[in-house]
């Protein structure tokens, strides 16, 4: 007797399909990160390894995400003066530069940056560890790979990445401030107080603002960290699963940060009404 879906029921069996795997691949990465978060609250800490992240992780990046503020900011200010000249919005530049940059734009392409250089970079180093039984070594003499190689990485992100995205907002906002004063003839000092008393005077702290930008960006960097680990660390097949892994590592991160990103906002909004 023919074991075989009819043709009507096979687009349910590919829905089924999908579902289930996409529900087992879910708990294999809860799974993995609730191990890697215990190890990482968890003593004893390698905090030589851990220091040695925060350096590959933050400083490394550093020139990427600083570049990508500059002119992510300088691109702000101008498509506000094409978009929003024929109204009057140019005099709310300061207000929608810092706004745009702090809420939304630093956090995300800081992350977006990160999940480019740094997930794929570890994905790619995990993996290989992995496929030459370098981590299967590690369990051969006790140690745990969640301690001594996932949780620095991941303590590192989280560090780091609020400190780069404080950076970038800091760059985001003079370079908007850059092309303000060289392009449309805005005083310096008069753009400079703006943005100062929008800060001062909390408007930023409304859909998370300034606080929830940096909440973000810690989020965001264990997202980053434990995407580049839990590919790396499930890459197999030689050289070609550790290339395959670290293209999985920039996508599953790249997605999640805009799926957290979301719920944060919408969290940070109904928080503010």
């Amino acid at each position: 007797m023919s074991t075989e879906t009819p043709l009507p029921l096979r687009p349910f069996q590919w829905v089924g399909r999908s579902l289930i795997g996409a529900c087992a691949a879910a708990g294999s990465v809860s799974v993995f990160a609730g191990r890697t978060f215990a190890a990482a609250v968890t003593l004893p800490l390698f905090l030589r390894e851990i220091l040695r992240q925060c350096v590959r992780i933050g400083f490394y990046s550093l020139p990427v995400v600083g570049l990508t503020a500059i002119f992510t900011g300088a691109a702000l200010a101008l498509n506000i003066q094409a978009g929003g000249g024929d109204v009057g919005a140019e005099q709310f530049l300061p207000l929608i530069v810092s706004l745009g940059i702090t809420r939304e734009l630093g956090p995300v392409l800081a992350a977006l940056m990160l999940s480019g250089r740094v997930s794929a970079g570890v994905a790619a180093e995990i993996g290989t560890m992995r496929v030459t039984e370098q981590i299967d070594a590690l369990h051969t003499l006790s140690t745990d790979p969640h301690r001594f190689l996932y949780a620095p990485r991941l303590i590192a992100a989280i560090l780091t990445l609020p400190l780069l995205v404080l950076i970038a907002d800091i760059l985001g906002i003079m370079g908007g401030w850059a092309v303000a004063v060289t392009s449309m003839d805005f005083n310096s000092a008069v753009y400079i107080r703006n943005t100062l008393d929008s800060l001062a005077q909390g408007e930023l702290i409304a859909y998370g603002g300034t606080i929830g930008g940096l909440i973000k960006a810690a989020l965001f960097g264990a997202i980053v960290a434990l995407m580049g680990c839990y590919q790396g660390d499930n890459s197999q097949g030689g050289a070609s699963g550790v290339g395959r892994a670290a293209t999985l590592a920039v996508v599953s991160s790249a997605v999640l940060i805009f799926f957290v990103n979301f719920l944060l906002t919408t969290l940070f909004a109904r928080i503010s009404l």
